[in-house]
């Protein structure tokens, strides 16, 4: 069984957005908290200094930070989604409420985008015409 990893970026939107309010917290680090809370204020400014940049990466560049992975496993049939899709393969007819389960799983797996709209369309087909 091999696996496929999918690493996750935040959009650019929101990555410009967590920018600029980190060079508004690295100035109010700089000109309030450094001289008021001394070594907190230090510290304080250089996690917001760290998240302007990742921030930056993201927002402006083609190499950014990924904050989320996502691990598919593979079986022998095919990706993981055909498992809770195919699950009574070779058993006969499934009842009314098993395909009905696997419409909404496959449904939940489409709008989580772990598979595209012809993996989506194809596999919708397959269990109408077993149906």
């Amino acid at each position: 069984m091999s696996q496929k990893r999918i690493k996750v970026r935040p959009g650019r939107t929101q990555s410009k957005l967590g920018f600029f309010v980190g060079i508004a917290f690295c100035i109010i680090g700089c000109v309030v908290v450094i001289p008021v809370a001394g070594l907190f204020g230090v510290l304080w400014t250089g996690i917001a200094v760290a998240i302007t940049v990742i921030n930056y990466k993201n927002a402006f560049s083609e190499e950014g930070v990924s904050t989320h992975e996502i691990i598919i496993d593979e079986s022998e049939n095919g990706s993981e989604w055909n498992r809770y899709t195919d699950g009574d393969s070779g058993r006969g007819e499934s009842s009314g409420e098993d395909i009905e389960a696997k419409f909404k799983k496959l449904n939940s797996l489409y709008e989580q985008g772990l598979i595209t709209a012809s993996e989506f369309e194809a596999k919708r087909k397959e269990l109408l015409d077993r149906f």
